[in-house]
């Protein structure tokens, strides 16, 4: 029969999953070490760069995954959308994807912020997109289908987009973070210091909801049960 569109986009959906949770997960065990007091502001900067070089997988699967599973949808009959929507979408995508490896790359910089916080802001308008259009589809108003077993994509939307409030919050804790260990490469700073250890206990309870959240969109993607 051969390799259909959909089994590839099928195999990229799984692959994007799994960098976004796996990446979660060692973000969340190596931000302790950042801030760690015990530790020489060199082995926190190292640790605050690794915690960087982890998310930045785990960033690219969460921008994949809307385009992939939209792409999907169609071919599944959920979303109507084909041809020159799905090419715009993916080159939407792409400047996204080149925005946020951007923000990366120039991390340390005034530049790297400032394309961190438009990489922010483009989630300012997909978030509640997302979220409009899941409702609306459940309430029978459209974009998408959602009769008799075709409700689980608009509440993996709906829930993925919640997702992101999520993931925006922790892009704002590790923002923090970079700000901070300028502060803190001046000399000891106490205020500093319990900035950093405050967000750090936010982002470790956001996680714990986040990893629940990412079983569940998973799970409604592929039981498909509603």
């Amino acid at each position: 029969m051969g390799i259909t569109t959909l089994a590839v986009l099928k195999w990229a959906h799984i692959i994007a999953m799994v960098y976004w949770l796996g990446g979660e997960w060692g973000i969340f065990h190596t931000s302790r070490h950042v801030v760690n007091r015990k530790l020489s502001m060199e082995e926190r900067k190292r640790h605050m760069e690794t915690a960087y070089i982890i998310d930045i997988p785990a960033r690219t699967g969460i921008i994949l995954l809307m385009p992939i599973g939209l792409h999907m949808g169609y071919f599944w009959g959920v979303q109507p959308y084909s041809g020159g929507y799905l090419v715009g979408m993916w080159c939407l995508t792409a400047l996204w994807l080149a925005i946020c490896w951007a923000a990366f790359i120039f991390r340390e910089s005034d530049r790297g912020l400032m394309l961190t916080k438009l990489d922010e802001k483009i989630r300012f308008v997909l978030i509640p997109l997302m979220l409009v259009a899941a409702i609306t589809s459940l309430l029978g108003h459209g974009p998408f289908n959602a009769g008799e077993m075709q409700k689980w994509f608009s509440i993996k939307l709906g829930l993925f987009a919640v997702l992101l409030i999520i993931g925006l919050i922790l892009r704002f804790i590790m923002r923090e973070w970079t700000t901070l260990f300028r502060i803190l490469a001046e000399g000891p700073n106490v205020e500093a210091e319990n900035r950093l250890e405050k967000s750090l206990r936010l982002g470790r309870t956001l996680a714990i909801f986040y990893w629940i959240g990412i079983g569940t969109v998973a799970f409604f993607g592929a039981t498909k049960f509603m």
